[in-house]
């Protein structure tokens, strides 16, 4: 049988540094160099490299990831059967979850990178770009949209979420695990989550800034008010508990989401915004009938960007809840 045809698409990161003569790391590395570290890639796959970014993760913008999207779209389209894009830990489940939202098609993207650089002991770079193209060229890893690979173990890129700032067992699936793993040279697919609408129309070049506002006890909003006027073009709150802030704050609710749209989330790590228990003022029942939309089961830095996309593609306010929705 053929081997897959995999694409390395590099854009910095951990896994891409080295120590500069000034003190500490930075990404030197391209695509093709760490696929010359990798025991045992080349049995694994035909691969292709291309570095379009040299760059710590969070340094990373939304346009850089929307070209990455259209680069692998077209290259998907054509004779490739995967890709995995290799970037910095710290923005990986934004970027999964990013390209998640507008690569088409069935063909498995795979997002990876590394905790430990490439010069440390037990780097984990090498493991986590093999595992990666493993999951790549897999057939079960087909129709599950974005992944990431990390540690061995195969997450969707909705729900995977950076835990720890130093371990490499960093990444988790908080709300229902991991959807499979790599052992024995093979992935292994447990569970097949469905995917989320795509958007596939053109996307305004002009930025949309959204503003990603976390409550605190005792908040007074003040914060809150003043983004209409500070240029933004939505906000995502993020709620206490089910997704609920300090009454005095309703009101000020009402008044933005008149002039923006309003996002729901929650600032707990994991779990659904409320629709229909808490109904006091600042509830999430009283929040949603002031014109706040629920970020369901997304994270509040998942849903700001999506709104950004939603604002970009031009997408009618009343059609937003289909995107948040829990697919």
């Amino acid at each position: 049988m053929a081997q897959p045809r995999i694409l390395l698409l590099s854009l910095g990161g951990t896994i891409t540094m080295t120590r500069s003569a000034e003190g500490g790391i930075v990404p030197t590395l391209t695509a093709a160099d760490l696929a010359a570290t990798v025991p045992g890639l080349d049995a694994a796959a035909e691969i292709e490299t291309l570095s379009p970014l040299r760059r710590p993760s969070a340094g990373l913008t939304l346009d850089d990831l929307i070209g990455v999207a259209a680069t692998l779209n077209r290259r998907l389209a054509g004779d490739l059967d995967g890709a995995v894009v290799i970037q910095g830990t710290d923005t990986i489940e934004e970027t999964a979850f990013v390209l998640d939202c507008l690569v088409t098609g069935d063909k498995p993207v795979v997002v990876t990178g590394a905790m430990r650089g490439p010069e440390s002991a037990g780097a984990d770079g090498p493991g986590n770009l093999l595992a990666a193209t493993l999951v790549a060229g897999s057939a079960g890893a087909h129709g599950l949209g974005v992944l990431t690979v990390l540690n061995d173990e195969i997450h969707a890129a909705r729900l995977v979420q950076k835990a720890h700032t130093a371990l490499t067992s960093a990444f988790r699936s908080p709300l229902a695990g991991p959807v499979g793993l790599v052992a024995e040279g093979e992935a292994r697919i447990v569970l097949r989550p469905n995917r989320a609408p795509v958007l596939t129309g053109p996307l305004a070049p002009e930025a949309a800034p959204v503003a990603l506002l976390r409550m605190g006890l005792g908040d007074d909003g003040r914060l809150l008010a003043a983004l209409p006027d500070l240029g933004f073009a939505g906000c995502v709150i993020e709620g206490m508990g089910a997704g609920h802030v300090p009454e005095p704050l309703a009101e000020i609710v009402s008044a933005i989401a008149g002039r923006m749209p309003v996002v729901l989330a929650s600032r707990a790590q994991t779990g659904p915004v409320f629709c229909r228990t808490y109904g006091y003022p600042g509830g999430e029942i009283d929040l949603l009938r002031r014109g706040a939309l629920s970020a369901g089961l997304l994270s509040g830095l998942k849903a700001r960007l999506l709104l950004q996309l939603l604002l970009r593609a031009g997408i009618a306010r009343p059609d937003y809840a289909a995107f948040f929705a829990d697919p």
